[in-house]
């Protein structure tokens, strides 16, 4: 069976058919033991994963029905029936690496810093790209309805921003920089107020001759940061359009992409 938490909860069976867990309880308790497989989870943390806050008096009656439904729905896909497993502390979900995306999306995070290290620049931009495929949207979409539930959600949002940060980084540095705008342009438009997104858009367009649009650009976010927060661009995209206005040399030299522009 395969396992995926990086977008809506998903499940499927050997032969590839959907098995996802139909009752929303059911599915959120899915969620919780993939975002700790391997480990044993207590039924206090489940609860609160669950309910949040204000969980009935029935919760942990309500919780062993939960982990028995589930039990059932995926021995009947055919799972092993120590999938799930009591422990005198909690419950234990055991499941092999290349079943669940986000142990996938944890291994290619090991080997991108790797390769890094290693200054491989094209592996690691290659690794990036493979281990952002793996996401179908925003994590735990369709069961974000706790504070657990929504917090664990953003923890692995922000990782997989980290990562689009670093891929479109390594990218700007091996010169693909007109390959990327239309990505940029995309990105720009689902998160406006995404600095450093900004930021390797204005360089894509400037090392791309594009000087009007890439200034257009700063001009976008300066404006945007205005009306919604009433504030102004960081320091370092400051720094950057500054550059660019200038246009100083390092703004060609791919191995000083951002940190010549982040500079403080």
């Amino acid at each position: 069976m395969r396992f995926g938490i990086l977008g809506p909860v998903d499940v499927e069976n050997d032969l590839g058919e959907k098995v996802t867990p139909q009752a929303l309880k059911i599915r959120s308790l899915l969620a919780v033991f993939c975002m700790h497989a391997g480990h044993v989870v207590s039924p206090a943390r489940l609860i609160s994963a669950l309910w949040g806050g204000t969980p009935p008096r029935t919760a942990s009656t309500a919780l062993q029905v939960y982990v028995s439904k589930l039990r059932g729905q995926f021995t009947q896909a055919g799972a092993s029936p120590d999938l799930i497993t009591t422990t005198s502390s909690g419950y234990l979900m055991r499941l092999d690496e290349h079943t669940l995306d986000l142990t996938l999306f944890e291994s290619n995070v090991v080997k991108i810093q790797q390769a890094i290290d290693a200054d491989r620049t094209q592996d690691a931009a290659r690794l990036l790209s493979e281990s952002l495929t793996l996401w179908r949207g925003t994590a735990l979409a369709d069961v974000r309805t706790t504070p657990a539930l929504d917090g664990y959600a953003q923890q692995l949002d922000e990782r997989r921003n980290a990562l689009h940060e670093q891929r479109l980084t390594l990218e700007l540095r091996l010169g693909r920089h007109t390959d990327l705008i239309g990505e940029l342009y995309g990105l720009t438009q689902e998160h406006p107020m995404w600095e450093t997104i900004h930021a390797c858009l204005m360089i894509a367009l400037y090392r791309s001759g594009r000087i009007p649009e890439c200034l257009a650009a700063y001009q976008h976010i300066r404006q945007t940061l205005h009306d919604e927060l009433g504030m102004e661009p960081c320091n370092r995209l400051r720094n950057l359009h500054r550059a660019i206005l200038a246009r100083e040399p390092w703004l060609d030299d791919h191995s000083r992409l951002l940190s010549a522009a982040y500079a403080s």
